[in-house]
């Protein structure tokens, strides 16, 4: 038996690091360490640093209760307990790069659910269903950190995993102008009610920079590997409203799309159906067994029916039909905690690991 590979998680207090520790508490590949946060919970216990604040609506788990939660600013500490780190804090863009690229200089590899590096032209930005090969890139990236062992890879932001997996398969039919209005559960700003009353009943039509990010984080999941960096995709031209609506778990997507060469219902819902990728071929613990799934159901998918479909790690679509201005319209549906943060976090670092980018270097 391969042994399993010794993870950090920074910030493990927050909402997406204690998602992080329910999906490697028990995880084939990883072994949780050591707990990473900030200097204010660092010295307490994790039960302590998370007491009255536990978002998550799965138990703790007991095996980090009485672990001490370490600074994370103490990288080269951090790095003698760890052979990579999970990464997913709140702090301003240009402290998440130094911090990121000190773990990675340090010889580790960072899994970040972080934006900070998406647009790094070197940084992989992955959905592993979609796009593995841009992994290739973390070669070039070595070179630029003068590392052997330490790197970056990111995943994209939450609010595309609703729309972006129904939109692949269906790039061979050329899609030239997608439109899509997002409805975003609380959960994406790390909030639960009882911290954010006002959403009770509400909706709030602003998201902070989401839109940009729900616009030109497809094109680069779409991208192609030129040289050292990672160059977008030019088409389709997207645009976004995304909104923030009373909903704990789940992003829904309404999504309207036009083709160069459009496709009959038949052929995009084939398309869907069909749509596997490396880590359903490779039987990664966390893939789904269909990426996307269908709901026949005029009045599906439902965020409290279907946002936890293979262990909130498939997506699902419905209402597809055609459109009197666009080619066609669909309504999409992904849990935002799970495949979208540290659920789509854990699979890159699966795929990591089946793919030799986790290998431990020999003694001696």
């Amino acid at each position: 038996m391969q042994q399993k590979i010794r993870a950090g998680v920074i910030g493990a207090t927050g909402m997406v690091g204690q998602r992080f520790l329910t999906l490697l508490a028990e995880h084939p590949y990883f072994e949780v360490t050591a707990l990473m946060g900030s200097g204010r919970s660092a010295g307490k216990t994790y039960a302590e640093a998370v007491q009255g604040r536990w978002k998550i609506n799965v138990p703790m788990p007991v095996k980090f209760a009485d672990m001490i939660v370490r600074d994370a600013a103490d990288v080269e500490g951090n790095a003698k307990l760890v052979d990579m780190v999970f990464c997913a804090v709140n702090m301003k863009k240009d402290e998440i790069l130094a911090l990121e690229e000190a773990y990675a200089k340090a010889e580790l590899p960072v899994i970040s659910n972080n934006s900070a590096n998406r647009s790094t032209p070197d940084v992989p930005m992955v959905i592993p269903e979609i796009n593995p090969e841009h992994l290739s890139v973390i070669l070039e990236q070595k070179k630029r950190l003068g590392t052997k062992r330490g790197f970056i890879a990111v995943k994209p932001n939450c609010s595309i995993q609703s729309y972006v997996p129904m939109l692949t398969p269906l790039l061979q039919y050329e899609p030239t102008e997608v439109v899509v209005s997002t409805y975003q559960a609380i959960s994406g700003a790390g909030k639960t009610f009882n911290e954010w009353g006002e959403m009770i009943g509400n909706i709030i039509p602003l998201i902070p920079g989401e839109e940009e990010k729900s616009e030109k984080e497809p094109l680069r999941i779409w991208g192609k590997l030129e040289g050292d960096k990672i160059v977008p995709a030019t088409l389709p031209k997207i645009t976004t409203q995304c909104i923030r609506v009373p909903v704990v778990d789940g992003h829904t997507a309404a999504v309207f799309v036009k083709f160069k060469n459009k496709p009959s219902k038949e052929q995009i819902l084939a398309a869907w159906r069909d749509f596997k990728g490396m880590p359903q071929l490779l039987g990664l613990p966390s893939a789904p067994a269909q990426f996307v799934t269908y709901m026949e159901e005029p009045d599906r998918p439902q965020v409290l029916l279907d946002r936890d479909i293979y262990g909130g790690m498939g997506v699902t679509v419905g209402r597809l039909r055609e459109d009197s201005i666009f080619d066609y319209k669909f309504v999409g549906l992904s849990h935002n905690t799970l495949r979208g943060a540290a659920g789509g976090g854990v699979l890159i670092a699966e795929l990591l690991y089946k793919l030799g980018y986790l290998d431990l270097p020999e003694e001696g």
